[in-house]
């Protein structure tokens, strides 16, 4: 079957899509430089910090799957620009917050106008871009963007702090989506899917009853440690997850279609786009964290040293396509990810003294590695669905991202936590408690600490570090042997070379009720 090929209009729209993707993969970064000025000037509490700090992900995190089929129903083109004017205003908003309450309610609201982001540019992505090997290409450049801005927060960041005040990093999102508002129209498709049905606003309250709970869990996790408490909420929100896949399967017009799940390519893609994303969110963690507290350098600082890592993951992202269309999808991916896998066992030889050239090595192998998984993966996943259900095969690629990143930071950091406190050798004493939980407290501590015990804190702290990169080296073998095994059989343009049992249409009448 012929597809049509995109022209100079569809590929001129793509960088209109990947505005969005590289502003929200920046704003992920970019307001950890912001939080020092911004404490000094709002004075937050603690929690309000810790709720400044989350509160967008745990939105964003909680709206994916509702934003990405309500796309299918009312139009993708129409939700995006719709979520263009909220993430313009909301970041007006949060920059001229003037108490931390209003902060904290422009960042969640600004959580929600961005979910309507990623779903529909990946969406929109699958229409403009018929022809699979187009398609594919397309979706690696959309991948390079959002790595891109992972790498750029961090300096677009300084450099606005150093000249201006904490509330220009939020700014950065007006022009943005000001250029989509202008373009959009002219240079984006619409589409919608006509037999979508009505929005199930139950299933909207399980879905959020599901994510926000388990997400917030997590976090609670990496905070305070395998307490009661969070444990039985992110086990409630899973519990919850189970009652809205029960019902999903008997709505005729589901929110969330879980027979996506029958094509094996489609659920092989999120599971190892969630295990990696699990490695790569506990290695950044504490990678960061070395080059901050035990290199001793300044967020800017530690920010260069990271862009070479993402410009590695942008080049292999690039490559991918290419060599998909030589060996299957399954070798390639597995190949990228058994590289990954070397690279984080290099980071677990780095030592406290002189480990910056290994760690920076470790790191650049270990993304060039993911670059294919992020590149093919996602457009494994959203060619695997019937076009009108691309918005809900694309918030699903993206939950499962940030349900990969939370998981990672609460099990990783934990492990690394709890590796710290075995090897760190701190004086009996009430007034160095703080140096025995962390490195963070040591260093606080460091005018009243002797020398050899901070070394012996920054020792321990890379140990854990250690510890942490031989994890992910399994987690990104294990992604790697699920790829050869399961999507061995797909070849280029994410077209599968046994025959698979096709989905109905999504508007098709099914047994069960409409609830």
């Amino acid at each position: 079957m012929s597809s049509k090929r995109a022209g100079s209009r569809e590929w001129t729209g793509l960088a209109v899509l990947a505005l969005p993707t590289l502003l929200l993969s920046l704003d992920q970064s970019v307001l950890f430089l912001a939080l020092p000025p911004l404490a000094e000037t709002l004075r937050p509490s603690g929690t309000q910090t810790l709720w400044i700090m989350d509160v967008y992900g745990f939105m964003m995190a909680g709206f994916l799957v509702t934003m990405g089929t309500l796309g299918d129903r009312i139009g993708r083109r129409r939700l995006l620009m719709i979520g263009a004017v909220g993430v313009g205003v909301t970041s007006l908003l949060a920059a001229y917050s003037t108490s931390a309450e209003m902060l904290i309610v422009s960042r969640a609201l600004l959580g929600v106008a961005a979910a309507t982001l990623m779903p529909s540019t990946l969406a929109l992505i699958s229409n403009m871009f018929q022809d699979p090997g187009q398609r594919g290409r397309a979706i690696a450049l959309w991948a390079g963007c959002f790595m891109a801005g992972t790498a750029l927060g961090p300096v677009v960041g300084g450099v606005l702090l150093e000249f201006f005040w904490w509330g220009s990093v939020f700014l950065l999102g007006v022009p943005v989506m000001l250029v989509l508002l202008v373009t959009a129209p002219f240079l984006l498709p619409e589409y919608r899917d006509p037999a979508a049905g009505r929005l199930d606003l139950f299933s909207v309250a399980l879905s959020l009853a599901a994510v926000l709970p388990f997400v917030y869990g997590l976090k609670e996790i990496t905070r305070y440690g395998w307490q009661p408490l969070p444990i039985l909420t992110a086990l409630a929100g899973l519990a919850v997850g189970a009652v809205f896949v029960a019902r999903q399967r008997g709505l005729a017009h589901p929110v969330l279609d879980v027979r996506l799940f029958r094509s094996p390519a489609f659920t092989a893609s999120l599971l190892i786009s969630t295990l990696i994303m699990v490695a790569m969110s506990g290695s950044y963690l504490f990678v960061t964290g070395f080059l901050q507290m035990v290199e001793g350098l300044s967020p800017a600082r530690a920010g260069l040293w990271m862009v070479p890592s993402a410009i590695a993951s942008i080049v292999s992202a690039q490559l991918a396509p290419t060599l998909a269309r030589r060996f299957s999808m399954g070798t390639v991916i597995g190949a990228g990810l058994a590289i990954a896998a070397a690279g984080y066992v290099v980071i677990a030889f780095a030592g406290p003294v002189g480990g910056l050239p290994l760690l920076v090595t470790g790191f650049v192998v270990s993304f060039f590695g993911t670059g294919p998984i992020g590149a093919l993966g996602t457009h494994l996943v959203v060619s695997s669905a019937p076009p009108e259900q691309g918005g809900s095969a694309a918030s699903l690629q993206e939950t499962s991202g940030h349900l990969g990143v939370a998981a990672g930071i609460a099990a990783l950091g934990s492990l690394g936590a709890a590796v710290y406190r075995e090897k760190a050798v701190i004086p009996a004493g009430t007034s160095f408690d703080a140096a025995r939980d962390n490195l963070e407290g040591a260093l606080a501590l460091a005018g009243r600490l002797p020398a050899e015990v901070l070394a012996a804190a920054r020792a321990a702290y890379t140990s854990g570090l250690n510890t942490v990169a031989v994890v992910c080296a399994v987690f990104a073998a294990a992604a790697a042997l699920v790829a050869i095994t399961a999507l061995r059989r797909v070849g280029a343009g994410g077209v599968a070379l046994e025959r698979e049992r096709p989905l109905e249409p999504s508007g098709a009448v099914r047994r069960g009720s409409a609830g």
